[in-house]
């Protein structure tokens, strides 16, 4: 379907000047889904504990305070959540095999990519010191962050930085692990909160193979091992069932796959953000729901006045050489043609961070090895083959539409899922395992997050007790 263009938006090769404003509407949103999920589960984690919870959990649970055990600081969302399936009663003396089932679990989260004493796995193994609250608190604290990190990834979305907002469907993990006491093995139905996909699977593998050098390769362990973890940790934030028509757009790899029926269909090259923390591509699902047909380009404020005000100043002829005109609220519009800024095609996929796939009148970039020189949108080489498979329509119809020269929007017959990932240790459309360079340097930020500092020597048994 064939629309004329009417609404003047902003798709554009930049960043916006409201995420600021998005991000704490990011954060509100995190929090309403959590809220959400806690509604479901029947218990508000939200709010204090009804009086009727009058057992020494119940109490604990209520405190106004942190929850910490030995210095552990608890969830006491999920925990509010857990046992107000059990009305805030001991579990764990009444399934003592399904206790070491999952001690024994948390015990090779490595194998996971994990750090077991994310989920107190050092406490844990020497508990001796722990009164029997504390450590009923502590495994149920254990199974339950255990099953969390599985299910949603181990740095939730509120712990990440801005541009990393990719989140699987959610999952009511106090659920899970009560339901995971009735079986015989509690720890499979928790595990299988992981991902399942054959990319996890190879990258669990390559993890043991890292582990297995000699100790005389200590220092390539360990970098092999970390770059693998982070990105176990990045699979984790995927829906655990990928859309079977997709694209993916590695910007570690500065590529992009389009998939259908599962299968890799189209391969191309993309120019992706600058390596400056705010020109840097994000990391989001959105859904492309048209191709536009020579675009305008409508230039944010905040790269007018931090780039083109300054060109402007020195050269008066700048806007008309290049067919741009200076609108009312601070933006410049270049009008469409080949040479505009977004060539002759963009894919309409609404998002808060205004990145979107487009094409560039400038094809010889893509021969560049390096090419992260854009301001956070994605330029695709293939862009004409990527709207004739999108439309289903041959590239001789693209063709046809892009000669009239006017501006219009063509909806897609179904939308289709876009992912745009960071992953610099993944398996590419050809079953390989590839690597790729962290050249944002996100790697080093995520991995601390997904290891708890050592201990120190005196605290283990001097921290502040639960109740």
């Amino acid at each position: 379907m064939s629309t004329s263009w009417w609404q003047n938006k902003a798709y554009c090769d930049g960043s916006s000047t409201i995420r600021t404003v998005e991000r704490t509407m990011g954060q509100w949103v995190a929090t309403a889904r959590y809220c959400a999920l806690v509604a479901m589960a029947g218990l508000s984690a939200c709010t204090t504990i009804s009086d009727r919870a009058s057992t020494e959990i119940g109490h604990a649970l209520n405190a106004p305070s942190a929850l910490t055990v030995e210095g552990d600081t608890l969830n006491i969302g999920l925990l509010r959540r857990f046992y107000g399936r059990h009305d805030f009663e001991p579990v764990w003396d009444n399934h003592p095999a399904q206790a070491q089932a999952i001690l024994k679990a948390i015990a090779h989260a490595g194998d996971q990519g994990l750090d077991p004493a994310l989920f107190h796995a050092d406490l844990l193994r020497d508990d001796s010191n722990l009164t029997p609250l504390e450590r009923e608190l502590l495994l149920s604290d254990a199974a339950l962050s255990y099953a969390d990190a599985l299910a949603h990834g181990a740095v939730p979305p509120e712990r990440r930085a801005d541009n990393q907002a990719l989140t699987p469907a959610a999952v009511d993990v106090a659920a899970k692990v009560r339901q995971s006491l009735d079986t015989p093995d509690p720890a499979a139905m928790i595990e299988g909160l992981a991902p399942t996909t054959p990319t996890y699977h190879i990258l669990r593998q390559a993890l043991r193979s890292c582990r297995s050098v000699g100790p005389t390769e200590r220092r390539k362990v360990l970098d092999c091992q970390r770059r693998i973890e982070v990105n176990l940790e990045r699979q984790r934030w995927l829906p655990r069932v990928m859309p079977a028509d997709r694209i993916v757009v590695n910007v570690a790899d500065e590529r992009l796959v389009a998939y259908r029926d599962d299968q890799p269909v189209l391969a191309t090259r993309v120019i992706v953000g600058q390596d400056a923390t705010r020109n840097q591509s994000p990391e989001f699902q959105a859904v492309i729901a048209a191709s536009l047909f020579n675009p305008p380009w409508v230039v944010p404020k905040d790269i007018v006045a931090r780039e083109m005000l300054p060109r402007i100043s020195r050269d008066p002829t700048y806007l008309a050489r290049n067919r741009m005109i200076m609108l009312p609220n601070g933006e410049i519009e270049q009008m469409a043609g080949p040479e505009a800024g977004l060539g002759l095609l963009m894919f309409d996929m609404p998002n808060r961070f205004d990145v979107y796939l487009h094409d560039t009148p400038d094809r010889s970039l893509f021969n560049r090895a390096n090419r992260r020189i854009s301001h956070g949108c994605i330029r695709v080489q293939k862009s004409r083959e990527l709207a004739a498979l999108l439309l289903k329509e041959p590239l001789t119809a693209i063709d046809q539409d892009i000669a009239t020269g006017q501006t219009t929007r063509h909806d897609l017959p179904m939308g289709v899922s876009v992912f745009v990932v960071y992953q610099t240790v993944f398996v590419d459309e050809n079953g390989v395992l590839r690597y790729a360079p962290d050249f944002y340097n996100r790697d080093p930020a995520l991995w601390e997050q997904l290891h708890r500092p050592p201990r120190r020597p005196h605290a283990s048994h001097s921290a502040s007790r639960p109740v």
